[in-house]
């Protein structure tokens, strides 16, 4: 019997609200169809705001305090069992094209790094580069966010064969020359945007394995609409800013948050007393950073880098489809974790639990067996890819996975598979280390060592904007959510094997 093929496409940072099926201001017409060829679950969660964390997630079925990789800056230790790996023990092939960000820009000689510098950029080491990498059999990778300076690997290979050889010209010293002033409109050519490559070396690799009739394991991992925010023409000027319903702060929203909330809305804010590590904090500083009208093309920009995005990716469903091969393959969309841009006041990511940094986009498309056009408010959570993917395919799940099983939910087989999401936040050893349970109405923050705390009702506060955390009426109610934390946090323990004997 034929097996089943897995297709992970993963955008990076973006807002769960920037689908068109969802927003009538943006376009996604292949995030569309999509939806309407599958299902999209509306409650779908990240285990951590920031890429490393979770992107290790994705791939080890394990939450960051598990898997190890436990915040930006660290890395996935190579001797973390991945998915991959038991593909390929079932005869699959696996690749992994785009943004991997299992390890740091530095490498020590304790702890190297293959996404780092001066390897990098080292683009003869990358041509011919064979190896593993994470339990995928074959990797393309780069590591920049539009112009950023850390462009080179696979991405760079290919822009000279694509016959850019002046590729510098389009990213920032020291590696290029592009003058740091310019905003908004990325002056490389869409030929050559890390989208096209993304997308052509993702229908490459599909071809192989249709050619050579191989199930397989691929993961097509882009990297907008990540900021900056810039994105070539014509989509700089797709969306007019002033059309676009802009989200904002409310005034007195952080009076009852936690002291870092209420830093961000402060001109010169300190966060002196959080740092720890003497390394950057991401969202721990002022985030009176732009005026509205700054904001506006911000949020034009952002969207126009999702419509380009959300080309390509309809050029992979359309290989697909060319190749006969999307009635066997199981399609997940999702992303890594989410964005603000003014919501709350705020911009980018940090430890700030609200959903517009935890909840995702997330779409399951198996025609015949996923049903098409629905929509479900069954929980998820990117930890629960792995046991997912293994599950409808076939293979066992290690018991050290401890995500959960979705298989039955996908399938709408079974109305959900969990009753809560957890996701954590770990910054610095001690001094931003907080952890959140998310129920179908509540949601609870809690911090190391710290007395203060959030709880938002979901249902009543949709916005967040009202939290509870010392409200008297919701006293009761805080301590039953600290006592499911708990019970969250013991349940999710990871058990390697099973018991099998009485002693």
């Amino acid at each position: 019997m034929k097996k089943k093929n897995i297709l992970l496409i993963t955008s990076d940072q973006q807002h769960w609200n920037t689908i068109g099926a969802l927003n009538s201001e943006i376009q996604t017409p292949n995030l569309d169809r999509l939806v309407s060829e599958g299902t999209m679950f509306t409650r779908a969660y990240c285990p951590n705001p920031t890429c490393t964390p979770t992107r290790a997630s994705i791939i080890t079925g394990m939450y960051p305090s598990q898997h190890g990789a436990w915040t930006l800056g660290t890395k996935l230790l190579e001797d973390r069992h991945t998915v991959g790996e038991d593909f390929i023990a079932h005869g699959y092939r696996t690749a992994l094209v785009g943004k991997a960000h299992f390890q740091p820009l530095k490498g020590t000689e304790q702890y190297r790094s293959l996404e780092a510098y001066p390897i990098l950029q080292e683009l003869d080491y990358w041509r011919e580069f064979q190896e593993n990498f994470y339990g995928f059999d074959h990797v393309e990778l780069a590591r920049n966010h539009t112009n950023e300076a850390h462009v080179g690997q696979h991405y760079a290979l290919w822009m000279e064969e694509e016959g850019c050889t002046e590729w510098r010209d389009y990213f920032l010293p020291p590696t290029g020359n592009m003058d740091r002033s310019i905003r908004h409109t990325w002056p490389i050519p869409e030929k050559y945007h890390y989208d096209k490559w993304i997308a052509d070396r993702t229908n490459k690799l599909l071809e192989q394995y249709k050619e050579n009739d191989e199930s397989f394991f691929l993961w097509a991992s882009f990297f907008d609409p990540h900021p900056d925010y810039l994105v070539p023409e014509p989509w700089d000027k797709m969306y007019d800013p002033e059309k676009l319903t802009l989200p904002q702060a409310v005034p007195g929203e952080h009076d009852n948050n936690p002291p870092h909330f209420k830093l961000t809305q402060e001109v010169k804010a300190d966060f002196s007393a959080w740092m720890e590590s003497g390394f950057s904090i991401h969202g721990y500083h002022s985030h009176l950073r732009y005026t509205e009208q700054e904001q506006r093309r911000n949020m034009a920009t952002y969207y126009g880098m999702v419509s380009l995005m959300d080309k390509y990716i309809g050029r992979i469903l359309d290989k697909l489809d060319e190749l006969g091969l999307a009635d066997d393959t199981i399609v997940v969309f999702t992303t890594d974790h989410g964005h603000m841009f003014g919501h709350h006041g705020m911009h980018f990511k940090g430890g700030f639990h609200y959903e517009d940094l935890i909840k995702l986009p997330f779409i399951v498309r198996y025609p015949g067996k996923v049903p098409a056009g629905h929509t479900s408010s069954a929980m998820q959570s990117l930890v629960d890819l792995a046991p997912t993917f293994l599950t409808l395919t076939g293979i066992p799940v290690p018991h050290a996975m401890t995500g959960v099983d979705q298989s039955a939910v996908w399938l709408g087989e079974q109305s959900s598979a969990r009753d809560h999401v957890l996701c954590e936040f770990h910054h610095e050893p001690t001094t931003i280390h907080q952890k959140t349970l998310v129920t179908e109405r509540y949601k609870i923050t809690i911090y190391y060592n710290q007395t203060y705390g959030e709880i938002f009702d979901l249902v009543e506060d949709p916005q967040e904007l009202y939290n509870r955390w010392d409200d008297p009426q919701f006293a009761q109610l805080k301590s039953e959510l600290l006592l499911r934390y708990a019970w969250a946090e013991l349940g999710k323990e990871s058990l390697p094997m099973p018991r099998i004997a009485q002693a």
